[in-house]
């Protein structure tokens, strides 16, 4: 089967859409726009295909509704415009599903959402829930309570998170260029669009640029997205959302847009929960071999693999592991505190218990809690 082909077959699909397409560039809700792509989405239904909506665009509606010069910087001021233009933009796709005899269920959603994981399962559940009931859930993060520290930083992020959620089996990421080219095309001519590659080649990245000015996002953001719905197994394809039916001629086959296709066998649901942790509460740096062992054995990481550490952690928080150049290597749950670790690294685990006065754990962090990155 061709890699095209592998769209065509994929049943379930998380369609992303940017601020620049929903709201035409920050002029307000594009209801024209809209309707076609609701009108497209009906019709991946009625083949069976079931769809989830990640859509952008509630900051940007906000401060077009508000009549605001541009973005504001101050985070409540943004919050305040994500308030007011989250009402215009569920109104939108409300009215054009409805439209059709479709129903929508808006769901909104922070990483806090998805890092604990009692929410993480409810909302798995939910979701799967509303796809058997033939509702199209339309997902966005909740910028009116986020903060820093609990927000998956843009919609594209989110969006591959959420494929990981459901185990969809394709990402369809929608922005105004055609893809991923080789150089910018706004600014030379000789551009190439790159067709096909995988998700996980680091020589992409030097050609995804900046953000755009009402969105968060850029290419980086969309390949680092494309990386996170490899972990489920997942493809992504990056497409511009202008192109009459994009949709349909993506199920169709036809070659359009960048598709960037996961090369490593997915990884377990727990895994998968694991890996969408954003924000590590420590870091453990990891000597060669132990970085030898996680690559290659897939064993637990032992305490006399660990150089150092740093962070103020408890049992059970996720923590990142790095080798010795600082490269992130592995993510997993700690099975002692800070203080605890800081007092067993380097050593023995026949040694823990006459370190630490008790019997402890003999791994620092068990494979069953350990997900390679």
């Amino acid at each position: 089967m061709s890699s095209r082909e592998l769209l065509k077959a994929a049943r379930v699909w998380v369609i992303k859409l940017g601020s620049s397409l929903v709201t035409d560039n920050g002029k307000g809700l594009n209801r024209d726009a809209i309707a076609s792509w609701v009108a497209q989405i009906v019709k991946l239904q009625e083949q069976g295909i079931a769809v989830v909506l990640v859509s952008s665009g509630a900051v940007a509606e906000g401060v077009a509704r508000l009549g605001l010069s541009g973005r504001p910087t101050a985070i409540h001021e943004q919050q305040a415009a994500a308030a007011v233009g989250q009402m215009g933009l569920i109104e939108a796709y409300e009215q054009c599903f409805r439209a059709d005899g479709k129903h929508t269920a808006q769901i909104l959603l922070t990483h806090d959402d998805l890092s604990n994981r009692t929410r993480y399962l409810n909302a798995r559940s939910t979701l799967n829930t509303l796809l058997k009931m033939g509702v199209t859930p339309v997902i966005n993060e909740n910028d009116t309570v986020v903060t820093e520290e609990i927000c998956f930083g843009d919609n594209d992020t989110l969006g591959g998170l959420v494929a990981n959620l459901i185990n969809a089996q394709a990402l369809i990421i929608m922005t105004d260029q055609d893809g991923l080219y080789n150089a910018d095309p706004r600014t030379n001519r000789d551009a190439e669009l790159i067709h096909e590659a995988a998700s996980t080649d680091d020589s992409l990245l030097q050609f995804a640029g900046g953000s755009g000015e009402l969105g968060k996002g850029g290419m980086l953001t969309k390949l680092r997205a494309a990386r996170l719905a490899a972990r489920s197994g997942t493809l992504t394809v990056i497409v511009n959302g202008n192109t009459p039916d994009i949709l349909l001629e993506l199920q169709a086959g036809r070659e359009v847009g960048t598709l960037l296709l996961p090369d490593k066998q997915p990884i377990a649901a727990r895994k998968q929960w694991l890996a969408s942790h954003l924000k590590a509460s420590g870091k453990l740096v990891l000597d060669e071999g132990a970085v030898k062992v996680l690559k290659e054995s897939g064993r637990s990481l032992l305490p006399v693999g660990v150089k150092s550490l740093s962070g103020s952690f408890q049992r059970g928080s996720l923590v990142a592991c790095v080798d010795e150049s600082g490269k992130t290597i592995a993510r997993g749950l700690v099975n002692y505190d800070a203080d605890e670790a800081s007092r067993i690294i380097s050593k023995s685990s026949d040694q823990i218990l006459q370190i630490l006065g008790y019997e402890g754990e003999h791994e620092m962090i068990h494979r069953d809690n350990l997900v390679l990155v």
